[in-house]
């Protein structure tokens, strides 16, 4: 499945890996921020580093000069991360200012990214934020003095709600908030929270109850994405009820929304080779067909979406 990328994303993506003069793949040396985010065994992660023009009087007034990154990820991965040192750049903060940089502004920047694609704009933005505590901290700026939110709750061995992503609850609950996140699928597109075994979504103290406790019971997006979700609903019982030909372009959408678009991300996709009855059989393909973890991939990812979103009968079959 190809993604809709904007021609900006597209070019920057583009210049970055041809190493065009004025793009910023690369790392500064004895940098005065650096921020990390993300884990390469997520398939995502990021190093940001900058450079100010120090005040010789007042930290505050430093202005960050340079911006450089290193990632592990995708064409979005390096188009967002060239458009937050761009943004940096061109816009003169100080790092104090260089906090209200947001992924909106990423996003915006480079002319809209694919909803599942959301989270590389958040990471830039996490990256840079740990950037600027760095910054702080070598200076001497006491940024909780300046109103500045350090989230010193998650610096602490907080509960890990993904396991498969590493993400504790008060990171998720942070972001939850101030992304506006309503709904599973947006949390996933948004900091790739429950995208792998999709085990932490309705656990108790998972993504579903984390949603709960921040915005009320059942909280629900009113958007097209929601509508999607809503229609592949495993409680919805007319399930049993479809012709086989429904029953198939149900369990179609579901590979399509909620399985390639990860196996993408990690260089594979899963074809379709035959349904009968609750039984699908199916082939991997690209870096997920050689990958050792396969099986688990079919079983954990795969079945578990299908039952999750589809039919709980039903059993995934590797061809």
């Amino acid at each position: 499945m190809p993604w809709d990328y904007s021609e900006k994303t597209k070019q920057l993506f583009m210049d970055a890996v041809q190493a065009k003069p004025g793009t910023h793949l690369g790392e500064i040396e004895d940098p005065d921020g650096l921020g990390e985010h993300g884990s390469i065994a997520c398939g995502d992660a990021l190093r940001f580093t900058f450079r100010v023009r120090r005040h010789p009087t007042d930290p505050l007034k430093d202005v960050i000069t340079e911006a450089r990154y290193l990632t592990f990820g995708c064409t979005s991965a390096i188009a967002a991360s060239e458009a937050l040192c761009y943004i940096i750049e061109e816009g003169g903060f100080t790092p104090v200012q260089a906090l209200g940089v947001t992924n909106d502004d990423i996003v915006e920047f480079l002319e809209g990214l694919p909803d599942q694609k959301i989270h590389c704009s958040v990471m830039g933005a996490e990256a840079l934020e740990a950037a600027v505590f760095d910054w702080a901290k070598r200076r001497g700026v006491a940024l909780d003095a300046l109103g500045v939110d350090t989230h010193d709750d998650e610096q602490e061995e907080g509960r890990i709600v993904c396991n498969c992503f590493s993400l504790s609850e008060p990171y998720i609950r942070r972001k939850v908030r101030e992304l506006g996140l309503k709904s599973i699928p947006e949390i996933t597109a948004a900091i790739k929270a429950g995208g792998a075994c999709m085990s932490c979504h309705h656990v108790p103290g998972g993504l579903q109850d984390i949603l709960d406790q921040v915005w009320g019971e059942r909280a629900v997006a009113p958007s097209a994405h929601a509508m999607v979700v809503e229609a592949l609903d495993p409680s919805d019982k007319r399930s049993s009820q479809l012709s086989p030909y429904q029953f198939s372009k149900k369990i179609e959408q579901a590979i399509a929304k909620y399985v390639n678009p990860i196996l993408l991300d990690d260089g594979g996709s899963m074809e379709i080779i035959d349904i009968k009855d609750t039984l699908v059989y199916c082939r991997l393909h690209g870096a997920c067909a050689t990958c050792v973890g396969a099986s688990k991939t079919l079983k954990m990812l795969v079945e578990r979406t299908l039952k999750e979103r589809v039919d709980e009968r039903i059993r995934v079959i590797s061809v």
